[in-house]
């Protein structure tokens, strides 16, 4: 008989979580955001999401059976990029541009390169920039909110980044009575993505994915802190011109992006410092975008590039293996 001890291979530890587990959790703590979406802007952010959702399972089997490789429509990967790209979307976005987007989102920015785990960008931010730089009359008609059983029709309007960003670039100041509307921003009452327009909502799933432990604080913490110091910076040198921290705060897809986006498991760092180095750039890019850009709002284009900078990042700031000495230059 052998003493000897076989060892399987690492790892040895496992946290119990499994992709499911996690996908689950996710679409349950972004249910607040969706809900809010559907009581101010009706059925319109209800069909968005609808076929954003469908569509996106219906291209995840389709390129399943495409490939043949296994069908991974029960892990959740595909429903929840489905329903961030609908929350990424405007109200008035036409059905056939959700389901265009979903489709984008599953063949071009996941499984053209293997699928879950290999993609190097967020998916529903691929989509939503594509469909921005293809479509962007579609993706920039806003809707005022028309609560449900208000009577009321939805009525174009402007969002508080466009509206601030038109006033400057007109009169070079700030629109008048803008910071009158920060009750509305925190709760959800403005105009922008359906997904993105309610504080609290967004705030209230964050805090369900930390105390399930699916994110960590570098990156949201990183990421906000970094748009609300900057941010903060250029209004203290000409309040006159640049908006306050709170604006950048609650407006535009500052929070949906930092908690819900950013963290994506596959597209971040995986190193406490490198998770913090990857938020100061996405916060450092958007608020650089907001201020200067042409465009309004920058978190979209802020995570993309970020993503490209992660294995980067990833190589320059992984722990030393344990017991080894450092190199020193001669």
């Amino acid at each position: 008989m052998s003493d000897q001890l076989y060892l399987s291979s690492s790892p040895h530890i496992h946290s119990g979580e499994t992709t499911d587990k996690v996908m689950r959790a996710v679409i349950y703590s972004l249910l607040p955001a969706c809900g809010v979406a559907i009581y101010f802007f009706g059925l319109p952010a209800l069909m968005l999401l609808l076929v954003c959702t469908v569509g996106a399972v219906a291209f995840e089997a389709l390129c399943a059976k495409l490939f043949h490789s296994k069908l991974a429509i029960a892990d959740g990967s595909a429903a929840l990029t489905g329903i961030l790209l609908a929350l990424n979307l405007p109200p008035s976005a036409p059905w056939w541009l959700a389901l265009l987007g979903a489709a984008i989102a599953i063949i071009v920015g996941k499984q053209v390169y293997g699928g879950l785990g290999y993609n190097p960008f967020n998916p529903a931010l691929v989509a939503r920039v594509v469909l921005l730089i293809s479509f962007p009359v579609q993706m920039t008609s806003w809707s005022a909110p028309a609560p449900l059983g208000s009577g009321v029709d939805a009525l174009t309007t402007a969002t508080p980044l466009g509206e601030w960003k038109t006033a400057v670039m007109l009169t070079g100041k700030l629109p008048e009575g803008m910071a009158s509307g920060f009750g509305s921003y925190f709760v959800g009452n403005m105009a922008g993505c359906i997904g993105e327009v309610s504080a609290i909502a967004l705030l209230l799933g964050a805090l369900y994915l930390f105390w399930k432990r699916i994110i960590t604080w570098q990156i949201p913490v990183s990421f906000i802190g970094t748009v609300v110091v900057v941010g903060g910076l250029f209004w203290l040198s000409d309040a006159t011109r640049y908006p306050d921290p709170l604006f950048h705060l609650l407006t535009g897809g500052l929070i949906l992006g930092a908690f819900f986006m950013a963290t994506d498991m596959v597209t971040s760092p995986v190193t406490g410092r490198g998770m913090l180095v990857y938020g100061f750039g996405c916060g450092l890019v958007t608020v650089l975008i907001r201020l200067f850009g042409g465009y309004p709002e920058g978190v979209s284009f802020a995570i993309l590039l970020m993503n490209a900078a992660t294995p980067l990042i990833d190589r320059y700031t992984r722990p030393r293996v344990f017991g080894t000495v450092a190199e020193v230059e001669r």
